[in-house]
Parts: C-alpha cells; sequence; structure tokens
C-alpha cells in the first residue's frame, strides 16, 4: 500500500481543479507536493494556498520543457513518489465543424502531456524500486459520447497508456493507476460547456456534475489502497466495472436524447 505521509507527490494541471484539490487532501495526509502548471500566477496562489515544496509553470505538450521542470521541482522536494497527471483540457464540437487543429491539441495535451510526465519520473521509481503513477482519463474514456470525437479519443489514450504500462512496470514496484472522473464543475469544464453542441447539452444535463474534491478524495483513497481503478461516482463506477456489458445500454440512452435535441 503506498503511504502519502512523507510522500513527495508531484501534480500536473496543481493550480486548480481536480489537481489544486488533490494537492490539498495529500497535504492533509502528510505528503509534499510540487505543482506544475501553465498559468504562472494561478500556479503562484495554489502554491500558497496548499503550501507547496515546489512549483514550475510549463507547458504539458512540451516535452523537454516538462521534463525539466519535473526535474527542478524534484531538486527542491526530492525524488517523485506519487505523480498526478491532471494537466487536461475539453474541446467539445461536431466532428465535422472541427479543425483539424483542435483534435492535434488534444491529444498533444491529454495524451502526449500524462506521456511525457510518466516517461520523466519512471526512471527514477525504477531506480528506487517503487512509486506510483496516476492518470486521469475520462469517462468519456470508458465510453465514446457525442460531441467529444476530439477529446475521448485522447482519454481512451491514456487509459490504454495506464493499462498497458500497470503490467510492465508492476516487477519494479510501481503502481500505475487510471482516474475517471464525471462532469467535474472546474474552471475548464465551465470553458468546455460554451462549446457543447446542444445534444451534448442534453446528455450532460441528465449528469450531476461532481465537485473536484469529491474526485480528489476518491484519488486519494485510491492511491492509499493501490486501486488500479479509480472513480468518483457510482455511474461511472459501474461503467469501469461492466463497460462491454452496460455500453449498448449507455448508447442507446444517449441516442434516445440526441434523438429527440434534433426533432424538429
Amino acid at each position: 500500500m503506498t503511504t502519502l505521509g512523507g510522500a513527495h507527490v508531484v501534480i500536473t494541471g496543481g493550480s486548480s481543479g481536480i489537481g489544486l484539490a488533490t494537492a490539498r487532501e495529500a497535504v492533509a495526509r502528510g505528503a509534499r507536493v510540487s505543482l506544475l502548471a501553465r498559468n504562472e500566477a494561478r500556479l503562484v496562489d495554489a502554491a500558497a494556498a496548499v503550501g507547496a515544496v515546489a512549483t514550475a509553470s510549463v507547458d504539458v505538450a512540451q516535452a523537454a520543457a516538462l521534463r525539466a521542470a519535473i526535474d527542478s521541482v524534484v531538486a527542491k522536494g526530492g525524488p517523485c513518489d506519487v505523480l498526478l497527471t491532471a494537466a487536461g483540457s475539453a474541446h467539445p464540437g461536431y466532428f465535422e465543424q472541427l479543425d483539424d487543429a483542435v483534435f492535434r491539441d488534444q491529444m498533444e495535451v491529454d495524451y502526449f502531456g500524462t506521456l511525457h510526465a510518466v516517461r520523466a519520473v519512471v526512471p527514477s521509481m525504477i531506480e528506487r524500486g517503487r512509486g506510483h503513477v496516476v492518470t486521469v482519463s475520462s469517462t468519456a474514456g470508458l465510453i465514446g459520447v457525442f460531441g467529444y470525437s476530439a477529446y475521448a479519443p485522447a482519454k481512451y489514450a491514456v487509459r490504454g497508456l495506464a493499462e498497458t504500462l500497470r503490467s510492465e512496470l508492476a516487477p519494479h514496484g510501481i503502481v500505475v493507476a487510471c482516474v475517471y472522473p464525471p462532469d467535474t464543475r472546474t474552471p475548464g469544464f465551465d470553458a468546455e460547456s460554451e462549446l457543447k453542441p446542444p445534444e451534448t447539452e442534453r446528455i450532460s444535463a441528465a449528469i450531476k456534475p461532481r465537485e473536484p474534491v469529491d474526485v480528489a478524495r476518491a484519488i486519494v483513497r485510491g492511491i492509499e489502497k493501490d486501486r488500479l481503478v479509480i472513480t468518483a461516482d457510482a455511474q461511472t463506477a459501474a461503467l469501469a466495472r461492466g463497460a462491454g456489458v452496460l455500453g449498448p445500454y449507455v448508447r442507446w440512452s444517449m441516442d434516445r436524447r440526441i434523438r429527440r435535441e434534433q426533432r424538429p
């Protein structure tokens, strides 16, 4: 079991939302936390709020810059014991109307931003024979959702990376987990909502958004219990356990809402 007390927890996307809420929960359990995020002003405020041991302003899509940023917080806070890759964004829209750049950006930030961070910390974890990697996917990484043709594939890729690395890194004493948050009230969620097609809005209306602290507490519990699949709501938990069985029903339910929205 992973113990957070005294552990150095490095969080990408740590200046707001799920990342910041998890930082608070980790510090409350005695962890040393380092925060990485793109917005420097927001990062400074977040670090002061949680008492972070180190911070670095960086774009996770830039591999070399992210590696240097992680090296800098490791130099201050010690080797990374737990990595949480909470940096990400969602850009919904109709498939045929989205620009090619949106598809590329979603993959660069959500998938490669995760991959670059993991690759930066894993060699040290292998050398020490221990470590904990927590990637953040989405409920949309378990089942395709109307309007998320750019976002969902990137989150599916995060899920695939975590599931593949789990078996590869387990012999080195490294736990690799994946979080599947539902809609969560974050600054990113508010911006995303402005871009949703009406059909996507109708689907979202059937789901009560969670608060970042709810997801953060689920993440911390998952880390402490070495859970490989971490969820924060019953609906996603059921989907994660039985996506093959529940998938047809969920797709039927979404299709019905879409038909209602498109009905003249």
